[in-house]
């Protein structure tokens, strides 16, 4: 059969994405046999890799986070064009990612274990309003992460003052809040009211009752009340309490809260409506919805006052205030 005449060449060379490992070239030799030995072609180049592009987002309004979208990396193999697998290292597509930089990377296999990396970074940026300061004699709560993009702030005054001005302000995607900073001014009492549920109403949600009803001003037990009180001013302000005194007897009835007096006919009122007596001391706790929540026919002590208030009366709002603020009375 026809043959390779001896001193013939022949020249070895591989398919894209292969290498030749062995002699290149080989010659036949006069005893028929080829010099060398067979070469291989092998699979050592790394397949080819690209990750997307790195991108920024902005946090979602009132989230600290983004959630974050992109297209697997592209991937091609020189030799059989075949990849094993594909192995990411990092979050997978649309989850959401923190404030910050983060590196996403992706690493490819052939079947030949030849390896190739890629990365790419995802940056999230939370926009931020300037911190808001609550006004004098009041605080103010906010959600998310107080002054993040989207994040709402209300304005709450202390017992005894009232807003006024923007009640909730909104940091804006501009970095700005929406409204203006409001005061929280001293609650006014209008005595000149034509009803006792119109004077109770001007209370509701603000400031607690402590009510007080006695014979004459020279009573025992209501000197002795009052003398308490007055010592544990501090006290009362702190958990928001208002007293009214309501003394005497027609036609020489006295009521007053602080320095407010009050007309005959909605002394007689309150007494009717609160079901207090003028024959003897006796006093009601109202708590700030009105509600008649403690009564007491002799004086009682401001501790014993302030441990059922705090006990069984103080607001989530008002707890949560007070454990961070202290109590400045001590």
């Amino acid at each position: 059969s026809a043959g390779v005449q001896m001193d013939s060449r022949c020249d070895y060379t591989c398919l894209p994405g292969y290498q030749l490992e062995g002699d290149r070239s080989r010659v036949c030799m006069e005893d028929g046999r080829w010099s060398g030995s067979e070469p291989v072609c092998v699979d050592l180049e790394p397949p080819k890799i690209r990750c997307p592009d790195s991108r920024e987002r902005i946090a979602e309004p009132g989230k600290l986070t983004a959630t974050v979208y992109w297209d697997p990396p592209r991937v091609r193999d020189s030799a059989d064009g075949v990849i094993k697998r594909v192995m990411l290292r990092g979050p997978e597509p649309g989850s959401e990612f923190p404030e910050g930089e983060h590196v996403i990377r992706y690493t490819a296999h052939d079947q030949a274990y030849n390896r190739a990396s890629c990365k790419f970074s995802i940056r999230v940026q939370v926009r931020r309003c300037p911190v808001l300061r609550p006004p004098q004699n009041g605080y103010i709560s906010c959600t998310s992460d107080g002054n993040n993009y989207g994040a709402s702030c209300e304005y709450l005054c202390d017992g005894g003052y009232e807003r006024q001005g923007s009640s909730v302000r909104v940091c804006q995607a501009s970095q700005h809040w929406t409204g203006s900073q409001p005061l929280c001014a001293p609650m006014q009492i209008n005595t000149d009211v034509s009803s006792a549920a119109s004077l109770l109403d001007q209370f509701h949600e603000k400031r607690r009752l402590f009510v007080i009803s006695a014979p004459d001003p020279s009573n025992r037990y209501y000197k002795m009340q009052i003398s308490m009180l007055q010592q544990a001013a501090c006290g009362l302000e702190l958990r928001h309490i208002s007293t009214v005194e309501l003394l005497g007897q027609p036609p020489h009835e006295l009521g007053r809260i602080r320095e407010h007096r009050l007309s005959p006919g909605i002394i007689q009122e309150l007494r009717r409506f609160l079901h207090l007596t003028r024959s003897h001391f006796n006093a009601v706790l109202l708590d700030k919805a009105g509600t008649d929540r403690e009564r007491f026919i002799s004086p009682v002590s401001p501790d014993e006052l302030f441990i059922f208030i705090d006990t069984y009366l103080l607001s989530e709002r008002e707890a949560a205030r007070r454990a961070q603020s202290g109590d400045p009375c001590e």
